[in-house]
């Protein structure tokens, strides 16, 4: 078995599933055990950045779950780490976008001089389900000027469709950690 296999090994093994979360017929994937783990953690670390390209300058991740898994990544990378955040909790001027869920409406913001135009920009978050979330940061990344070169998730719910609805928006570049 291959350190990847291992590590993907591990991180499944340290996902649990919560049925009926946050609504009836839900299956949440619960990340809080392979967070508690410090080599669990690692590992999940550890594969979300070799998936990406050379050459990143920043990495975006999206409140609250992406910021778990995107600070250390971009330290692993040796890049900047930009948050992209709800709206009212970032001071000074935000562009804001504004997307559906699985559970509603929501609309993230990011400080109009969070990434240079033209940095290499990889985005991190913790679950692929429809895409609403990382299409909506990748409009905000593109509104920066800033080249969105790949987008790296712990999960992927294949059934849900997110990875189409991405590459319907111009996001071709994404890999998933484990594919549900």
């Amino acid at each position: 078995m291959t350190a990847h296999e291992q590590n993907r090994s591990l991180i499944s093994s340290l996902i649990r599933d919560i049925p009926d979360f946050p609504k009836p017929g839900v299956v949440f994937k619960d990340i809080t055990p392979l967070l508690a783990s410090p080599t669990g953690y690692r590992a999940a670390v550890e594969e979300l950045a070799a998936s990406a390209p050379d050459g990143i300058d920043v990495v975006v991740g999206m409140e609250a779950r992406g910021f778990i898994f995107a600070g250390p990544v971009a330290l692993e990378l040796g890049a900047g780490f930009v948050p992209v955040r709800k709206p009212g909790k970032l001071p000074g001027d935000v562009y804001t976008q504004t997307f559906s869920l699985e559970y509603g409406d929501e609309t993230l913001a990011v400080h109009t001089d969070a990434i240079m135009p033209g940095a290499k920009v990889l985005v991190i978050d913790d679950v692929l389900a429809t895409g609403g979330t990382i299409g909506a940061t990748a409009a905000l990344i593109s509104r920066l000027g800033a080249d969105l070169v790949h987008v790296s998730v712990l999960i992927e719910l294949g059934f849900l469709g997110g990875r189409e609805r991405l590459e319907a928006v111009g996001v071709h570049e994404t890999s998933a950690v484990l594919k549900v």
